[in-house]
């Protein structure tokens, strides 16, 4: 090689270093990591960024059919003229329109609004669609000011006002309603054997009657559904509370705290609270209600309760 093919091949490798040097390297874009723009972070109030548990309703009060718009209600009077309701009542005129099977479509355009209290509470709409049968059998041909409407469902949003002609209230999507009235429950549950049911009646319509007056009792809350649960499926409330009564003591409080067995279930402590009218001793009974599911149950039946 002579002298001058030598410095050819310098002068090449010192230009490979000077671009080398200079050049700009460009990654491909698979390995390009960008940073997520504030539009694109997921939202922690969304329902996708977060499980929300489902709100229970164990809600006692009483249902009735409104219209929610004035051709809903123009459709209806066309339907209740070809229906016979000579002789009958407003409230039975409406049973008996609903209660055909071709009138079943006005059933799903009503709205259904469950009054506590004398106040608007919640519209109720079936989970499952074929459970609208469940409010036609609800109506009451006669209905009487101690009726009483059962209705255990999960609630949801509030109501759009364009739902129910304005009416803003919450909605309970519902899997179960029954419909009974006061004189059925106390007929209902079970007499101590040493009453009679002149004796046993007061102290079962006084109990039910002070649960239906407790204020704000809408039925959504742990402590509510609790209650609402135990005066309609546990009888032994109102024995405890005829059994106190003979001892001459008063009701004197119903309260109802978080149990010490509460973990992974939520389980609370209903506690009734009698005082004696000569002494003012106070002595409790508690009861122990499961409310983690829609369908609250009996954990501990009523027994003697101790402050700690």
């Amino acid at each position: 090689m002579d002298q001058n093919e030598v410095s050819e091949i310098r002068e090449m490798s010192a230009t490979q270093v000077d671009s080398t040097r200079d050049a700009v390297v460009i990654p491909s874009q698979d390995n390009i990591v960008t940073t997520p723009s504030a539009e694109q972070l997921p939202c922690p109030t969304c329902s996708g960024a977060a499980s929300v548990p489902p709100s229970y309703v164990y809600a006692l009060g009483r249902m009735e059919a409104r219209f929610p718009s004035p051709s809903v209600e123009k459709e209806y009077a066309q339907a209740t003229g070809r229906t016979d309701t000579v002789g009958l009542t407003d409230r039975q005129t409406l049973q008996a329109v609903l209660s055909k099977r071709e009138n079943r479509y006005l059933v799903r355009q009503l709205c259904w609004v469950l009054t506590i209290e004398g106040l608007e509470t919640y519209l109720l709409q079936p989970r499952n669609p074929g459970d609208f049968d469940l409010l036609v059998e609800a109506l009451r041909p006669t209905p009487s000011p101690l009726d009483v409407d059962v209705v255990i469902g999960t609630r949801e949003t509030i109501a759009p006002p364009e739902l129910c002609n304005g009416l803003m209230i919450p909605i309970v999507l519902f899997d179960q309603i029954y419909s009974f009235d006061r004189d059925a429950v106390i007929q209902a549950v079970p007499r101590p054997e040493n009453m009679s049911a002149e004796e046993f009646a007061p102290v079962v319509r006084e109990l039910f009657d002070r649960n239906m007056q407790l204020a704000d009792n809408a039925g959504s809350t742990d402590d509510h559904r609790a209650l609402n649960y135990l005066v309609m499926r546990y009888p032994a409330i109102y024995a405890t509370a005829a059994e106190w009564y003979g001892r001459d003591s008063s009701l004197t409080g119903v309260e109802v705290r978080p149990s010490r067995l509460s973990g992974v279930r939520k389980i609370v402590d209903v506690i009734f609270s009698y005082t004696n009218r000569k002494t003012d001793v106070a002595d409790k009974n508690f009861a122990r209600v499961d409310v983690t599911g829609e369908f609250p149950f009996l954990v501990t039946k009523m027994s003697p309760y101790y402050d700690r």
